[in-house]
């Protein structure tokens, strides 16, 4: 393949030193490689490198803190393989999820009773005013999607059916969660955004010390180890960590999961 002067590739192989991927990029693809046990699709590689390379050039890569591409992987080992080696990786919650969960193209759903993933990253990890979580569901099912912090405490993160909130307990919008991108974002201690089917949606809420306990995915915590909510979503991206551009973060990963239905078989 012939890489254009200003294509997303060829831009990575520049920030790598010239002739190869973007450096994080390659070490991503290497992990998930050594998880799977064998090579993935250039098509693949290049689609996971032009999305490093894309949020790096729009400045929205050093605020994720904690993130996996649930996609792409030929193995839900792989898919499990945070994006930077120092993010938490996260725990396959009780080991419900099984291999069948998985689809590369699609993602890993939920089963709506045992499954959930635990990004291992605390919801107060994050400044009380600089916060985002967001996911890529292919298919919404019911309950949560993600949820930050002990349920119905104050200072909680919560994106679900009917029901998204951003360091507060009380704030829940009247917005459906669509197939495609979903993120919230707090950027100040007055109001948050919300953002599905492409749009941003602004909640004055006032923020609150953030509730203490991990960000999990597919569910929400009861107590540090007890889960609830279980739900059934199909999700192939999740990200958590400061706040973020969230129209940016949803192209990029919009692109990316375009990219990858087309280069896998």
């Amino acid at each position: 393949m012939t890489l254009g002067l200003f294509d997303p590739a060829f831009l990575g192989g520049l920030a790598a030193g010239g002739g190869g991927y973007d450096t994080d990029a390659q070490a991503y693809i290497t992990a998930v490689e050594a998880a799977d046990g064998q090579s993935l699709e250039t098509a693949v590689k290049d689609a996971i490198n032009a999305f490093f390379v894309g949020c790096k050039s729009d400045g929205i890569f050093n605020a994720i803190k904690a993130s996996c591409i649930l996609a792409g992987a030929r193995t839900l080992s792989g898919a499990l393989v945070p994006l930077v080696s120092t993010m938490p990786a996260p725990t396959n919650g009780g080991g419900n999820f099984q291999a069948g969960d998985y689809n590369r193209k699609t993602g890993l759903v939920g089963n709506g009773s045992t499954t959930y993933l635990n990004s291992n990253r605390n919801n107060n990890d994050d400044p009380q005013n600089s916060n985002h979580n967001a996911v890529y569901a292919t298919t919404v099912g019911t309950a949560l999607a993600i949820h930050g912090g002990i349920l119905g405490t104050a200072g909680s993160n919560q994106i679900g059916l009917s029901a998204r909130k951003s360091r507060n307990n009380n704030a829940i919008l009247g917005i459906d969660m669509e197939n495609g991108f979903a993120g919230i974002n707090r950027a100040n201690g007055v109001d948050f955004t919300y953002r599905t089917g492409g749009v941003n949606t602004v909640a004055l809420q006032t923020s609150e010390t953030p509730s203490n306990g991990n960000v999990v995915i597919g569910a929400g915590l009861t107590s540090p180890t007890t889960a609830t909510g279980y739900g059934t979503h199909r999700l192939a991206f999740y990200s958590i960590g400061e706040s973020v551009n969230l129209a940016l973060l949803d192209a990029r990963v919009s692109t990316l999961m375009s990219d990858l239905a087309a280069a896998i078989p």
